[in-house]
């Protein structure tokens, strides 16, 4: 029980969450609570120090009870939810579960490797409303990637996205940048930046324009043709930064 604490008349205590639950009724001897605090429990409450709840799968810390549930919400041991944007999936675990559930549930390609060179087909552009997100996962570096691929609306203009994400923590997610490059017919449009955290969702990510975008007509002018139907490649890859001992800098170790 967390404060405030609350006591009917005969002494029986329950939390202020489970007082709005019984409808101002104690739930052992049906007399109708007030507002009489428990004071005793209460000082016994902010004595204790509890382990945060993903303990198990990690956490070291114990914390007073008031700074628990903050922690909770930030603990870098607590699970992650799966990074797949084309339905709502509501699986959570670790980075090596959620591979597994995205290449066996999902179907994701899988790749290792530090460069990539997909081409994104579709046969009526200006259905963006209904574009399916594409996702591939890449192992590099030791770690996965996840490169996301949509269609949407940006205010009245129709786009297309290309971004990575991480799969880990953001600060972890620092230690890497990736390049994307996307062009035809003598021009060309590169993006340069530093992978999300899967913690961030991938609407969070669209939303901040935090990644490639492109405009239709500039999509379909890349594709050549007669600009009916989409042919996009995009190609790009993912380095690791490493501190220099000497400078301080950040130098590129490159993936072959």
């Amino acid at each position: 029980m967390y404060p405030p604490i609350y006591q009917c008349h005969n002494g029986h205590t329950l939390c202020s969450t489970c007082k709005t639950r019984v409808h101002n009724r104690c739930p052992t001897c049906r007399q109708e609570l007030g507002d009489i605090r428990c004071l005793a429990l209460e000082k016994v409450a902010e004595s204790l120090e509890l382990p945060c709840k993903y303990c198990s799968l990690g956490c070291p810390e114990i914390f007073p009870y008031y700074s628990k549930l903050k922690h909770e919400t930030l603990c870098n041991f607590r699970p992650y939810t799966c990074p797949y944007a084309g339905s709502e999936c509501s699986v959570t675990g670790d980075i090596p579960f959620l591979v597994a559930h995205l290449r066996d549930d999902h179907k994701v390609d899988m790749h290792s490797g530090c460069t990539f060179n997909h081409r994104y087909v579709k046969s009526n552009p200006r259905e963006v409303e209904n574009a399916t997100w594409m996702l591939t996962v890449f192992h590099c570096f030791g770690q996965y990637f996840c490169l996301h691929f949509e269609a949407f609306q940006l205010g009245m203009a129709p786009v297309y996205m290309a971004f990575l994400r991480f799969m880990g923590d953001e600060t972890e997610a620092r230690n890497y940048s990736y390049s994307l490059e996307v062009g035809g017919n003598g021009r060309k449009l590169i993006w340069e930046g530093t992978p999300r955290s899967v913690r961030d969702s991938h609407r969070k990510v669209r939303d901040s324009h935090d990644g490639l975008i492109i405009q239709r007509n500039m999509a379909l002018f890349f594709s050549g043709g007669d600009r009916k139907e989409l042919k996009l490649r995009v190609t790009g890859r993912i380095w690791k930064e490493q501190q220099s001992q000497e400078v301080g800098a950040c130098i590129p170790n490159l993936c072959s």
